[in-house]
């Protein structure tokens, strides 16, 4: 049924036809009541443009979760102990506010999540927000920004409206907002000079943080997650608004077997499959490359047509979610053999270096990569010495310096590695880590930088071409089993060097 006002407007819209349909009868010339007829039209049609904006647009980032729980439970997070304390410790307001005013305690307005991509921060937010039984509203940062000023502090607002709504809809006390990459709309203010947009967003913001008091009927509480918290204006993150800040790091050794256990807990497993071994070779991986890991496993096992998820099924999935998907490219003789030296010098220098830390050596086409070797160290290092650094330029640096000795001269397969290596040494002078001592980076000229990263790489590539040459013939028999089988597994590597060493 139309509205009055639509009908009003439609039956306008009828007279005015007719009467400029009589006038050109009569020879009355129509060309300036057409051209105002257009104008009304557009004004018209604009209007309800801005309109149907305003309906469809502003709420979007909160439509599809409105007042809704989240199923996710603590429990479902694997890892990540200490975070879930502190977000159990910020919700207890939520959940007992007469206890928290009783003992005088300010209740928390906001907490910032920080780390890598993948590591889980949405789902502890979910999770947070099952824990208090509030209500979940999410939205991304980058849905508040517009070209046009004004309409990101709009979104703002109705978001926090739609929070409230909800929350009293479903007869809810508290309400959890959740703004996933933050750093989108609360940058440092002052460093977009086109327009102040992304400022005025900014400020909105912070009032609404600045207007959440512990009396309100609907408690509310705003989470927010960042990959790049440096990129923060400071006014959100100081006491009083994004009170408390966790960090979401990559998963220890602990945590992965938390998590393959979860993903795993869905899919039948056979029994050669070990998921302590299977986290220790995931090591550097974050929540969403395990999860993306067993189902990779899952995938491999349903071309496989085989009825339950093997050690191998995972192995390769390992190899696909690192590396990509097998490539069917043809390698010449000359450079499969190139390349198994190669990978080999890597694989050994590794072994020698840092024993037990080689998973797999493979020269199977994956990506970009021709071959590559999978490291697992045996633990999860927070710290790094001078002579860990040391050993990791050295087998950076072992694969072209393998070229050398077993073929003569090297190739540009050694580029990336080469990079990684002065990385590690730049780092390590900015580290204070060398002999200039603590340094400042701004203080430093190109050609003390050159000199000090120069000297390191040069002593790890005498380092690299003496450990090659004391073990030239395990470096052959390793490559010469390379290029027959293509794959060894760390076991392997380290009987061969344990046998050599007792011959």
């Amino acid at each position: 049924m139309r509205k009055p006002a639509e009908v009003w407007w439609w039956a306008a819209l009828g007279a005015g036809a007719g009467l400029v349909g009589g006038l050109a009868w009569v020879g009355v010339n129509i060309w300036p009541l057409l051209l105002i007829l257009a104008l009304v039209g557009v004004l018209k049609w604009s209007g309800a443009m801005g309109q149907l904006a305003s309906r469809t647009r502003i709420g979007a980032p909160v439509a599809p979760a409105r007042g809704a729980v989240p199923r996710v439970r603590f429990d479902d997070v694997g890892g990540h102990e200490h975070a879930k304390q502190e977000l159990v410790e910020a919700l207890d307001f939520l959940k007992r506010p007469e206890a928290a005013e009783r003992l005088g305690v300010r209740p928390l307005k906001g907490i910032l999540f920080t780390g890598p991509p993948g590591t889980g921060k949405t789902l502890l937010a979910k999770a947070a927000a099952n824990y208090s039984d509030a209500a979940f509203l999410s939205a991304s940062g980058s849905e508040f920004v517009e070209m046009y000023a004004g309409v990101g502090a709009q979104r703002v607002r109705q978001l926090f409206h739609e929070a409230r709504t909800a929350a009293r809809q479903a007869g809810r006390g508290a309400a959890v907002v959740f703004i996933d990459e933050v750093e989108v709309m609360a940058g440092r203010r002052g460093q977009h000079t086109s327009h102040l947009e992304y400022d005025q967003t900014l400020n909105q913001l912070l009032v609404e943080l600045d207007g959440l008091t512990p009396h309100d009927d609907v408690r509310v509480l705003v989470m927010a997650a960042s990959n790049r918290a440096d990129l923060l204006d400071p006014a959100l993150t100081r006491p009083g608004r994004l009170d408390r800040q966790v960090r979401v790091d990559l998963p220890d050794r602990m945590a992965r077997r938390q998590i393959l256990a979860l993903h795993a807990a869905n899919k039948p497993l056979a029994g050669d499959v070990d998921l302590d071994a299977l986290a220790h070779d995931t090591f550097g991986f974050s929540g969403a490359h395990l999860e993306s890991l067993c189902n990779e496993a899952a995938i491999l096992a349903l071309r496989d047509g085989a009825p339950a998820l093997s050690r191998q099924h995972f192995h390769e999935a390992v190899d696909k979610v690192l590396m990509g998907e097998r490539m069917d490219r043809v390698v010449r003789s000359a450079e499969r053999r190139r390349v198994a030296v190669h990978e080999g010098g890597h694989a050994l220098a590794a072994e020698l270096v840092r024993p037990g830390s080689v998973s797999q050596v493979t020269i199977a086409p994956r990506g970009r990569a021709l071959g590559y070797v999978r490291q697992s160290p045996d633990d999860d290092p927070l710290l790094e010495t001078v002579s860990e650094l040391e050993g990791q330029i050295v087998v950076c640096l072992a694969g072209s310096e393998a070229e050398v000795l077993q073929l003569g001269e090297r190739s540009t397969g050694a580029a990336n590695d080469f990079e990684q290596a002065w990385a590690i040494a730049r780092r390590m002078v900015l580290a204070g880590l060398t002999e200039l001592g603590v340094v400042d980076e701004q203080a430093l000229t190109k050609d003390q930088m050159f000199g000090a990263v120069q000297g390191i790489v040069r002593r790890a590539r005498a380092r690299v071409r003496a450990l090659l040459e004391e073990n030239r013939r395990e470096l052959a028999r390793l490559a010469d089993t390379l290029v027959a089988e293509e794959t060894v597994d760390g076991p392997t590597l380290r009987r061969w060097l344990a046998t050599e060493a007792a011959g």
